[in-house]
Formats: C-alpha cells, structure tokens, sequence
C-alpha cells in the first residue's frame, strides 16, 4: 500500500486525505493545533469551561454549485447536517426586507419575479443590474481582460448605477470572495454570478451547517476508513530533502517518512517548510474576515439569515431562536484594527437599525474573533502566480485554496485543490484516479 504524508488538517489536507484514502493509500494527516478545519472550524467559547459552549470561528456557507465541498461531506457522512435555504434576505436600515428566490421561470431567467418585487432597487436600478447579469452570460468565454481589470472597472464599464453597485453586486460579491468589488479580479466575480446565479435555478440555495464547524470532520467518519490518521498537536517544522526528493518530515520528535507528501498549508508557511520550491509569493496578499458573536437576553428576530444594507456589518445568521446572533464582516479592513469594545458597539448600533428590539434587550454576551489572514486577496493578476499541485519535486505536491484550483479563495476552493493534490499524488504512483468533479456548467 503506498502512503502519503498530508500537512495540514484544514479542508485542502483533510479533502486530500479522504481522497487518497478512498484510492488505498495509508495517509498519516499532521495538524499542528489540536482541532481540524483550519480556518473553517469550531472551538470552546471558554476553553477553561468544559461545559463551555462551541461557537464557529465564523459563519461558513456555500452553495449548492459547491459540488466538490458536498462530495467531501458525504465522503464523511455529514452531507445531512447542511441545511440549504431557498430564500435571501435583503434588509434596509429601518427594517424594510426584499426576498431573492428562484420562481417558475427557466435559467437564467428563474429571479425574474422575486427580483422585480424588491425594493431594495429602483426600477432603473434593477434594469441596470438585469443587463449586467446578461453581459456576464455573453461575456464569460469571450473577455480576454478579466483577469486584468477589477470587478469595479466592469461594472463602471457598463455603467451600473452607483447605488445598483453597492446594493446589489458589492452585498454578494464581497461575501462570496471576501474582498471588495475595487480590488478583486472580474474574473472571480464572473465566476460567482455564473455558477451561483445563472447557470442553473437550483445553485444559488444557501447551505448553513446545522452543527458547529469542527463536527463535520468528526473522528468517526475517519475510522471508517480505516487508512487515514490524524495526527493532531503534530507539527511538522520542514522537510527533509535528499538527492531532489522529499525524504521526510521533521517533527519535534523526529523525522517521519512515507513516499509521497502534500503541503497543505497557507501560502505564507510555505517557505519555511521547504527552502526552494522557485514560488513566486510575493503578488500573494492577505484579505480579512470579521466575525462578531453576540448573545442577548430576549429574542431579537426571527428570520433565518439576512444580508444587511448599506452598513458595515454585512451579514447576520440566527444561530439560536434569534437571542444568539452571528454577524459577518468580508473585507473587514476597517476594523482589524478597531479595539474589541468598539467592534461590539458598533454592531450593536447598527444592529438597532434593523432590529428595532435591540433598543430593549440586554446584550449578555459578546465575543469577536479576527481572521486578519482569511483568505488571499483575489486581485487582478494573481491567477499566473497561483502554482499547480505539483512541484519541482516529483513526491511533493501543493493544496490549499490559494493554488490554482479553478476557484477563488472558498472550501470549495480548498476542496478542490486537495482532490487536485490527491489527483496527482495517484498519477505519480502510477495508477491515477480521477476525484475532482466538474462545475455545475
């Protein structure tokens, strides 16, 4: 049996190791903290506290066009604890709510009817937007320049209102690729709006977990396996190089061998593990998530989930009966560097702008967590510096959602370049197997 040593517990590592574990590869998975996820998981809201509650370091979600990321958890056997929801919630400062659902009609045209009934838009905004959405279905396969201009020079090109902008397209881009509309590539944003929006009537359904982060890579579903070991508070400190191959890993304890590696680590722990892989990182830049938990005393809404306009706190998730509520900020420049009292004020403010019963709770709780380096930024340019799986060493291949994975920085993302990791990992050994599964269109 020819085994595999994975770097890495995030999804790309954890997605390579179900992956090559399914091909009858013995994997060993070395995550140097005690919990899986990465950057998507879940831990102790008081450590100290064993009956502490679990709280996601952020709200994750994805789409029903993430078909590598569902491949994964029924590879786990956790597909049944995502929830999707068919319905978007779009709230004004004072309370007014439009609705995004697919209707009757066929792609591309299934929004029609729910999207003439908001009011989030004027009706020459929406026309605007409309004809935006038919210039991404022409244009996808035509433009050659959209890797070289933002999302911003697009839609200024084709003259999209400035209220359609920020309202409209900014609202789900920023989410969806965690950067603003100003700095990213259009060839991201056309990425999102295609295979979440247009190409089928189904993709664009939200799926929240229904238990925290960190239970969807339980222990039990790695058992079943059989091959796959995780190996936590195990980190790897380099690689050992002999006659051009990767001859093991170095660990606090010692060196641990096997006959193919993957480094499925962020792109800026890349160097330390490996003195020359001839990378060119330095377009490579950091973009940050903001997550803001808060607990009150009485329910404050009951809507599932809402996108919230016009404000610095973009999304809200109701994670219990509307009394704990989980606020997302992509792109959170502003206020990385925004003392944590101030983040929670303002998001209480704010908060009161859409929910007028925050003016009567009383907040019990708060606690913010900082994700200063989430995801890379996508800006234009970047797509030729994002490297392939394998490496100038032939047992040494790349994952992680910073790789050139088809995707922007997203677990789907980091799914896919694990399954592009594990796809190359079974070429080398002779019996290559196929894992990746195509786009939605």
């Amino acid at each position: 049996m020819p085994s595999a040593i994975v770097i890495g517990g995030g999804l790309a590592g954890l997605a390579t190791a179900a992956a090559l574990g399914s091909a009858s590869f013995q994997v060993d998975v070395y995550e140097s903290r005690s919990f899986l996820g990465g950057r998507a998981t879940s831990y102790p809201l008081n450590a100290a506290d064993e009956a502490s509650e679990t709280i996601d370091n952020c709200q994750h979600i994805l789409l029903r066009c993430c078909g590598n990321l569902l491949d994964f958890y029924k590879r786990l056997n956790v597909a049944d604890r995502i929830q999707f929801h068919r319905v978007f919630y779009f709230m004004e400062p004072g309370g007014r709510i439009s609705t995004l659902s697919a209707g009757r009609l066929p792609k591309p045209f299934h929004f029609t009817e729910s999207f003439l009934r908001m009011t989030f838009l004027s009706l020459p905004e929406k026309l605007a937007v409309s004809r935006g959405l038919l210039a991404i279905q022409r244009e996808r396969r035509t433009r050659q320049d959209l890797d070289r201009i933002t999302m911003l020079d697009w839609l200024r090109e084709k003259r999209q209102p400035t209220r359609a902008i920020d309202r409209f397209w900014n609202q789900v881009l920023v989410s969806a690729i965690n950067e603003e509309v100003g700095r990213m590539a259009a060839l991201h944003a056309f990425q999102v709006f295609w295979l979440g929006f247009l190409a089928s009537a189904q993709s664009y359904q939200m799926g929240i977990p229904s238990v925290p982060l960190g239970e969807l890579y339980g222990s039990d579903a790695w058992r079943r396996m059989g091959n796959v070991t995780l190996r936590m508070r195990s980190p790897v400190e380099q690689l050992v190089v002999e006659d051009g191959r990767i001859a093991g890993v170095q660990l606090q304890d010692g060196v641990r061998t096997a006959d193919y590696y993957v480094a499925a680590l962020p792109f800026e722990r890349i160097p330390a593990l490996v003195a020359d892989l001839g990378l060119d990182l330095a377009p490579f830049t950091h973009s940050p998530i903001t997550g803001i938990h808060l607990w009150f005393d009485r329910s404050i809404t009951q809507l599932p989930h809402a996108t919230l306009l016009d404000r610095t706190i973009q999304w809200m998730f109701n994670k219990d009966r509307g009394r704990y509520l989980q606020l997302v900020v992509s792109a959170s420049r502003s206020l990385t560097d925004m003392p944590r009292n101030e983040v929670i004020a303002l998001a209480v403010r704010e908060l009161t702008e859409f929910f007028p019963a925050v003016r009567e709770a009383r907040l019990e709780k708060a606690h913010v967590v900082k994700e200063v380096r989430a995801t890379f930024s996508a800006h234009p340019g970047l797509e030729a510096h994002r490297p392939v799986a394998q490496t100038r060493f032939g047992n040494l291949f790349l994952a992680g959602d910073w790789t050139r994975s088809g995707w922007p920085a997203t677990m789907e993302g980091a799914v896919r370049s694990g399954y592009l990791a594990a796809e190359a990992v079974t070429g080398a050994a002779g019996s290559p197997k196929k894992f990746l599964l195509p786009d939605v269109a």
